[in-house]
């Protein structure tokens, strides 16, 4: 039998892997609904107030039905109105998208506080887990194997986003729309019908994703639960070009750095382990940094984005 009580510095690569999973699962569902929103020519800065509503939502939901599952469903048909709600203002002349969603944020943020207060101490249900370390009886590598079902959901997700994009008509609207308005017109769709719908469904993936922090990790709802995860996605979404299958990859980039702090706590690193925390926030102003130059900035952007203009 292993020792089940030090596994030394394997601790920190095997933490890290199974922070990474935990970690990236928000990041995961808010930028691919942010990159739904952006393929079709229309920016959500409001998915952080979506995200945090969504917990909220998810949370009391799950807590009054029983069912964590019936919380996902409730976060996501909120974060969805939130996008019905932004996709329908921004449809109107002179009103700016940016804009809107920092206004959306604010919104979502102050409505969570205010109906969240009676869920901060009530424990609602857990979303369910499948462990992948069955074959180990190490509690450390049973438990950084356990993955979330929606984590795994999130990166099928991504492999079929990817391929709508490349193969079918609905994602030839959101790419043509997202490219040119006067040429989705010309061919017959309508740009303000496809953005509204896109920025509908990248509302209620971010809704998902906070209904992952409430219901899994960290597993509870409190006004702190995002951290400006929804904002970090929205950035991650430029780094990765603008392609599902990138957005994957990042989210695991963003949650191995969240994971990094815990990692070399797990293994008796305690100096300066609150500096560890702010690892994906500084990856953040890392990546912008390197992919702002002039010539790389805007590769791959929508030309309909209000920032390429």
């Amino acid at each position: 039998m292993s020792d089940p009580a030090d596994i030394g510095l394997w601790g920190v690569p095997l933490a890290m892997l199974g922070g990474a999973i935990r970690v990236s699962t928000p990041f995961l569902f808010v930028s691919l609904g942010e990159c739904l929103t952006e393929r079709s020519g229309r920016m959500n800065l409001g998915l952080e107030g979506t995200l945090i509503f969504g917990a909220m939502a998810g949370y009391a939901a799950a807590y009054h039905s029983g069912s964590a599952w019936f919380g996902v469903l409730a976060a996501g048909f909120a974060g969805m109105w939130f996008g019905l709600f932004h996709g329908w203002v921004c449809r109107f002349k002179g009103v700016n998208d940016i804009a809107m969603g920092i206004a959306l944020m604010l919104l979502g943020m102050g409505l969570a506080f205010f109906f969240g207060k009676p869920y901060i101490q009530p424990v609602a249900p857990d979303l369910p887990a499948i462990s992948l370390g069955w074959w180990s009886d190490i509690p450390q590598v049973e438990a950084a194997l356990r993955v979330n079902v929606l984590f795994i959901i999130g990166a099928v997700l991504a492999l079929a986003m990817a391929w709508m994009f490349r193969a079918t008509r609905i994602g030839l609207k959101v790419r043509v729309v997202g490219d040119s308005t006067a040429a989705a017109r010309a061919i017959g769709f309508n740009p303000d019908l496809v953005r509204l719908w896109s920025t509908a469904a990248g509302g209620a993936l971010a809704g998902v994703g906070g209904a992952y922090l409430s219901l899994y990790y960290p597993g509870s709802w409190n006004e702190g639960i995002s951290s400006g995860q929804g904002l970090m996605a929205i950035a991650l979404v430029i780094f990765a070009r603008w392609n599902p299958i990138n957005c994957f990859w990042a989210a695991l980039l963003f949650g191995g750095a969240g994971a990094l702090g815990p990692a070399l706590q797990s293994v008796g690193v305690s100096s300066g382990y609150y500096l560890f925390f702010a690892a994906p926030y500084i990856l953040t102003l890392i990546l912008l940094i390197a992919t702002s130059s002039p010539d790389r900035a805007l590769k791959g952007a929508p030309s309909e984005l209000s920032i390429t203009k």
